[in-house]
């Protein structure tokens, strides 16, 4: 035990130091890391790809479909990594930016300046690709970062690592802005949430529910994350039947483990004489068992009743809840009780239900005949994200480069004294 305490120490003084360097970096040595950490993913894909198979391997079926999904690296999947660095190289760099400014009466000058968070420790399950994600992001943002990633990927994550590293050299920047927990011991997650309060400035957990309750429950810092994902779509009745089809398809089916995945699917009883059986079909028809109400059930004899329990579940897998609500105010009403403040989607044609629904729903994420998949930030031009967070204080919805920094009040007087 004593040594993995002496072990997290150690990362966490090398990266309070590592943050002090950082915070004050170019833009140009920050793209610099991050254009070379992207070649080296490249250049480094046959090295990284047979680390990913290793982890499987070991794996084995001890991991459900969703958790083997978020776990396996192809060449795409390594070259969407790639891209993303990319991307977010081409961002504007959001340290130093002048937010507001304004004078008082006195002559004094108030500016309020974006500044990095300090040190974030990131703690996740299966998916490597956040170890890119993550340390790209941190980076731009001028924050060192402690990486803990699962041991199912461990191996996955150690070859990405390397070439975050091998960026942070070519750019003169200490390796230490970036490091990832060596030892697949679970009191290291311990000690990041509980015993680094000196070196760690705040918490984003990335994984199941257990690890992001676990985290809410024992950090001693400030955490940014969600717990769940029950994302809703909602079949209004203004909604054409063409689109309602591809929207839930694809919210449901395009990846299942994902947090943005829909969980629910609400259909307006003014449309379900002509909407509800053929949705119902399709999602069938593509994999998708369905457990519905009353009114689902009859629709098709494969629809399986739901539970109570279903209309909080979130699934992950290939399995969706399907109900019939009055109209908009009843299907508002099921997503702020059963629903998680994550993503939901309104298909409609009608104006003025969608804006109803966008302004009501109080969830990170609320979208109009889009699926529910595009919750990510990724997707929404930011590059990448280091999670989704359903809080209301500091971050909302995709965390991403602008997310992860802070601000400070620079005030420039001649000499003002207060009476």
């Amino acid at each position: 035990m004593n040594g993995v305490a002496d072990l997290m120490q150690s990362m966490g003084r090398s990266a309070r130091s590592a943050a002090r360097v950082l915070a004050f970096a170019s833009a140009v040595d920050k793209d610099r890391a991050l254009l070379a950490a992207a070649a080296a993913l490249r250049s480094c894909a046959s090295k990284i790809l047979a680390a990913n198979q290793a982890d499987i391997r070991e794996a084995g079926t001890g991991l459900s479909g969703a958790l083997l999904d978020r776990l396996q690296l192809n060449e795409v999947r390594i070259e969407t990594m790639a891209r993303g660095l990319e991307d977010i190289a081409q961002m504007r760099d959001p340290i130093g930016v002048r937010l507001a400014e304004w004078s008082r009466p006195n002559g004094m000058v108030i500016q309020r300046i974006c500044v990095p968070l300090g040190v974030i420790g990131i703690v996740y399950e299966s998916r490597p690709n956040v170890t890119a994600d993550a340390g790209a992001l941190c980076l731009k943002s001028g924050n060192a970062v402690i990486l803990r990633g699962g041991s199912e990927s461990a191996r996955s994550s150690a070859a990405i690592h390397a070439c975050l590293q091998e960026g942070l050299v070519v750019a003169g920047l200490p390796p230490a802005c970036i490091q990832l927990v060596p030892t697949a011991d679970r009191a290291a997650v311990g000690h990041m949430l509980a015993d680094m309060t000196g070196f760690i400035d705040v918490i984003v957990p990335r994984g199941g529910k257990s690890l992001i309750s676990r985290v809410q429950k024992e950090a001693r810092v400030p955490v940014i994350g969600h717990l769940e994902g029950v994302c809703h779509v909602f079949i209004d009745r203004g909604a054409q039947l063409k689109m309602a089809k591809r929207i839930v398809v694809n919210a449901k089916m395009r990846r299942t483990g994902v947090c943005g995945a829909a969980e629910t699917l609400l259909i307006d009883r003014g449309c379900a004489a002509t909407h509800l059986a053929p949705l119902v079909k399709t999602l069938l028809e593509v994999g998708c068992e369905v457990r519905g109400d009353e009114a689902a059930a009859a629709a098709d004899a494969r629809v399986k009743a739901a539970s109570e329990q279903d209309w909080y579940c979130e699934y992950l897998d290939a399995i969706i809840a399907v109900r019939v609500v009055d109209d908009i105010a009843a299907a508002i009403a099921h997503v702020a009780r059963y629903g998680s403040q994550h993503t939901e989607c309104i298909v409609t044609d009608d104006a003025a239900a969608a804006e109803r629904f966008l302004k009501e729903v109080d969830s990170a994420i609320v979208l109009h005949n889009a699926s529910t998949q595009f919750a990510d930030g990724g997707q929404f031009g930011m590059g990448a994200e280091i999670g989704i967070s359903t809080a209301k204080f500091h971050a909302r919805g995709p965390v991403g480069v602008e997310q992860l920094t802070s601000y400070k009040y620079v005030v420039r007087g001649s000499g003002q004294v207060r009476d």
